[in-house]
């Protein structure tokens, strides 16, 4: 048994979703095990960009990075996993040319908000009631934050801005391809 997705915090997916960005994006999928070859966290991520009809929208994204999921199992946490499955997916993206890595995660998830900012990623925006529950219950939906991290090729740091959380977008201003 995986005990990563055991975890109420992860998102699970079917194997068919997990399949397919083994077999697109191989560089960005990285599992972390313990002695016994037993998973204790993995990362899956992509490149990706909007199409080109959308590069003078305001909410266009070039080139870049993106975390579709990073989790470590309860027992693993706190001995620098996250740190290590985040930072080979940096080294990918930053193989591939990417302007940015971003992630989204849950608003109130403070914890993982604070592992993020502690690797140098930032709010670049909120987006409104992305997540369809709110597990505190004060509300129907969860925001999101949008968090970035630039890597190399963004010298200008062109896709950071500060203060992003009072940057407000509608789930339908994402492309969502």
């Amino acid at each position: 048994m995986n005990l990563t997705n055991l975890d109420p915090l992860t998102e699970n997916y079917n194997i068919d979703f997990y399949l397919h960005y083994l077999s697109t994006w191989p560089s960005l999928f990285t599992v972390a095990e313990d002695q016994y070859g037993n998973i204790t966290g993995y990362m899956m991520g992509k490149v990706e960009e909007d199409p080109a009809w959308r590069q003078f929208s305001d909410n266009y994204l070039p080139w870049h990075g993106h975390v579709t999921a990073l989790t470590v199992a309860p027992q693993f946490r706190r001995l620098g996993l996250a740190q290590l499955l985040t930072k080979a997916l940096e080294r990918g993206c930053e193989d591939q040319r990417a302007w940015f890595v971003d992630l989204f995660v849950r608003e109130g998830n403070a914890t993982a908000v604070g592992l993020y900012e502690g690797l140098g990623y930032s709010i670049f925006r909120r987006v409104v009631d992305y997540y369809s529950d709110d597990p505190t219950g004060r509300k129907a939906g969860e925001d999101a934050f949008d968090m970035r991290k630039p890597l190399s090729r963004d010298k200008k740091l062109k896709y950071i801005r500060k203060n992003g959380e009072n940057f407000r977008v509608e789930p339908e201003d994402l492309y969502h391809g």
